[in-house]
């Protein structure tokens, strides 16, 4: 079983959201394009709820950019956005207000992963186990993997 398929406690999470402080400081520019602070409203209370996901994807020209839900089967933000549009997006420099966003089939999430997988090699050898993703490329497991993967792309609203 990978380890994020528990929602993460004590220190590990207290250190997951410690981004969410730099962005409320505004310094949310110091994470570059790697971290995405995403603002929404939780699915039963309605209240205002915060987390900060790494982006697998980002393309300037579209904007776009995708993340990935991987601590926990469905965790809380993921099925928040099932129930309701998100508040906000911040990525380095950008703030989009009530983004656009859209979930990923299995074939565009697989492709998303082996493109983050061969350009942060490095990265993916740390992160694969760790997420239950198949170290290699070829691997006949990918599918099946991409298929229980829930990816969501972010773009601005246009006027």
């Amino acid at each position: 079983m990978p380890v994020t398929d528990r929602k993460p406690r004590g220190l590990l999470r207290l250190l997951l959201r410690t981004p969410i402080w730099l962005y409320r400081a505004r310094l949310g520019w110091l994470t570059g394009n790697r971290l995405l602070y995403l603002a929404h409203r939780g699915r039963k209370s309605g209240a205002r709820r915060e987390v900060v996901v790494e982006t697998v994807r980002n393309d300037p020209t579209v904007p776009e950019v995708v993340v990935i839900a991987a601590w926990g089967k469905n965790p809380d933000w993921y099925r928040n956005l099932l129930a309701a549009p998100a508040i906000e997006v911040r990525l380095g420099t950008h703030r989009w207000l009530a983004p656009r966003h859209r979930f990923l089939d299995a074939d565009e999430t697989q492709a998303t992963l082996l493109a983050y997988q061969r350009a942060h090699p490095h990265a993916w050898k740390r992160l694969a186990p760790l997420l239950g993703f198949p170290a290699d490329p070829h691997d006949p497991a990918w599918p099946e993997v991409a298929a229980a993967v829930h990816a969501i792309a972010f773009s601005p609203r246009t006027p």
